[in-house]
Formats: structure tokens, sequence, C-alpha cells
């Protein structure tokens, strides 16, 4: 017959690990596992570069497509940046910029971007590496995060712009393959994490997507995974010649924001012996309340969403011409919803007409007006 087992009380008492726990295996060539307990981890709370948009020491995307202000929308944050008039820690505290940008001249494009911008220059450093015999060349990544460390840290930065972040991969990475992406980004994000500095990727999009932007970015998903945070610049499909800045993603912070409106002008810098120099400038609008999502839908960039907001429109069109140019919100809600079309596609298509929100009476009611000149119609 099998022992008896012991008694609960002769069984050895179980202890926790301690807090410093040998290697979990042996030695695999110079890598060793090591096992840290989450209670010798002290938490830390999030500070923000930008007010609750970029986090510190994080990697935040700025996407956009072709001939929105992507860049200009980048120096005008680094210039506020170099001042200290970015809300958020740095605030009354001007701190320096490393800026890694291979698609614009620095003589005829960046420094009066910056100059325009009110960048203080002296705190803005173009990073380039020396090799062999001589020669300028662009960082890379991860092959020069070392020294990229060495810099930020040499020069307090608080902000590394890379423009654009996939011209910074390595060339022997495949930007359109996560496991390559994420061998430049994640120890980029760990330098980041370590120096307190943001990392300001600006990247291009691709033209579908649907009303999904972090679906729209170019090569690999990793770029939007690795990212805490992702900032989105396009027309208003209401006024191109309003421009949106939107945050389809923030990890570490609200989810609500507002989306933010801006011009890009023009405007004078310098004159030289060459000739005036003219570049673009952001001019700030103020806020919008449409997301990213519901702007993108509504620009035309999926086909289905387009054709439905257009029925939509149609239809709301016709039902407040018939009550006479005005009705009460929940009244139309609840007659568009009878005849299919979703809150979400009825908000689309309210926009799409510019059709006011008003509240009269008491208790207040609010009702949808049509705008004069499409009564009109």
């Amino acid at each position: 017959m099998p022992p008896e087992a012991p008694a609960v009380d002769d069984a050895p008492p179980w202890e926790p690990p301690e807090a410093t726990l040998s290697p979990a295996g042996p030695l695999d060539g110079d890598r060793l596992i090591r096992l840290t307990p989450a209670s010798a981890i002290k938490p830390r709370p999030v500070h923000w570069l930008w007010e609750d948009r970029i986090a510190l020491g994080t990697l935040c995307l700025l996407a956009g497509r072709e001939g929105i202000g992507k860049s200009s929308l980048a120096y005008a944050l680094a210039a506020q940046i170099t001042r200290g008039t970015l809300p958020g820690i740095y605030s009354e505290e001007p701190r320096a910029v490393i800026v890694a940008a291979t698609e614009d001249s620095w003589e005829h494009t960046i420094v009066p971007r910056l100059m325009a911008a009110g960048a203080d220059l002296e705190l803005i450093y173009r990073v380039n590496v020396t090799i062999c015999g001589g020669f300028d060349t662009e960082i890379t990544l991860p092959s020069d995060l070392g020294q990229l460390e060495d810099s930020v840290r040499q020069v307090g930065a608080a902000m590394i712009l890379l423009d654009p972040i996939v011209s910074r991969l390595s060339s022997n990475l495949d930007s359109h393959k996560d496991a390559e992406v994420r061998l430049a980004l994640e120890p980029l994000t760990a330098l980041a994490d370590r120096t307190g500095a943001s990392v300001l990727g600006i990247i291009h999009v691709n033209k579908s997507g649907g009303g999904d932007a972090l679906n729209m970015i170019m090569g690999s998903r990793a770029f939007g995974a690795v990212a805490r945070s992702v900032l989105f610049a396009m027309k208003s499909p209401e006024d191109e010649s309003v421009k949106l800045l939107g945050q389809p993603k923030n990890n570490l912070g609200r989810d609500d924001l507002p989306t933010l409106t801006y011009h890009i002008v023009g405007q004078h810098v310098a004159d030289t012996d060459e000739g005036p120099i003219w570049t673009g400038k952001v001019d700030w609008l103020g806020e919008s309340s449409q997301n990213i999502g519901d702007a993108l839908i509504a620009s035309g960039d999926d086909p289905d969403a387009r054709s439905a907001t257009k029925d939509a429109a149609e239809w709301l069109s016709d039902y407040l011409t018939d009550v006479g140019g005005g009705a009460r919100s929940a009244d139309v809600k609840n007659a568009a919803k009878a005849v299919g079309h979703s809150d979400r596609t009825l908000t689309r298509a309210r926009q799409k007409l510019r059709i006011a929100a008003e509240s009269q009476g008491f208790p207040r009611v609010t009702y949808w007006i049509l705008p004069t000149e499409t009564a009109a119609r």
C-alpha cells in the first residue's frame, strides 16, 4: 500500500520568493533571463510634454497625407518647447529639441519654418552621423541609439523629432514587417523612457481605411501598436481650407480630447542678399466637436458610409423641410431610426447639411434647424 500522506500540520510552510531572484535558467551565450516581482517595481505617474496629448518619455506618431502640414505642426510644437510655452510639464521651462529630418532642406524649409513659429534656434539641434571618410549621413535605428541617448542627455532634450520616422529605420529592416519594425521601435521607446524625452515620429498614410485612422498608417501595424499615442491631421470635410488635428489613439490619457483646427498661412520671416524668405506657419483656429473617425467617413474615404450619409442627408433635408424647417432633435432621431438611419449616420448627415442645434423653452428642448439657404432650395 502507498504510504499515507503527511498531515496538513506536518507540511512545510510555503514562503514567498525573495525580491531578488536567481537566474531562471542557464546562461545562453551572453543572454540571461531574470525575474522581477511586480512588488519591486515602483509605480510612476504620467507626465505630459504636451498636456493630455504627448506623454513624456514615450513615442507619439503624427500621421496624415502629404500637403496637410504635418511638418509645420511638428515644428510649431518644437518651437513652443524651446520657448517654454507648450502646455505641459515644461511650461515656462524652455528645453532643447533634437531633429532628424531628411525630406526637407534645412536652409530652405526647416529653419524658415522654425523662425515663423518663433523657435529659439539655439535650442534646436540637427542630428547627423559622420561615417568613415568624413561623410555625413542620417541616424539609423537601432544602430545609433546609444550615441543618440548620450546626445539627448548632453543638451537636455525634451523631444526627438523624426521626420519621417520610416526613413530612420535601418535599410536592413522591412518597414512592412511587424517583427522588424519592432527591432527599431522598441529600443527607441526604451531610450525615451530612460531619458524622459518624448519621440515624435512623422508618418504618411494611405488612401484607404474608412473611419479608422490607425488602419491608414503606412507600413507595418507595429508603428501604431508601439506608439503610445497617435495624432492625425486631415482636411475638414466641411471646409478644405480648414485642417483638423485629432487623436485616434491615446493609451495613457483621455480619449475624449477635442479635435483642434488650424490653417497653414504664409509668413515672411527674413530678407537676405538672395531675396525675401517666405514659409508656411500654423495658425490655430480653435476646437471642433467632430472626431477624426467621423471626419474621415464624412470626407468620403469609406464608400459605404458615404452612400449611407448621402441617403440620410437627403432624408433629413426633406423631413425638416416638410415640418417647416425645424423640429425637436428627439423627434428627428426617432423618425430617422424608424426608416433605418443609425444615430451615427444621422450625425454625419447633420454635419454635412450644417444643421444648427438650438435650445428653446423651459425646460430646455433642443431643436434641429435647417439652414435658410438649404430650406429655400
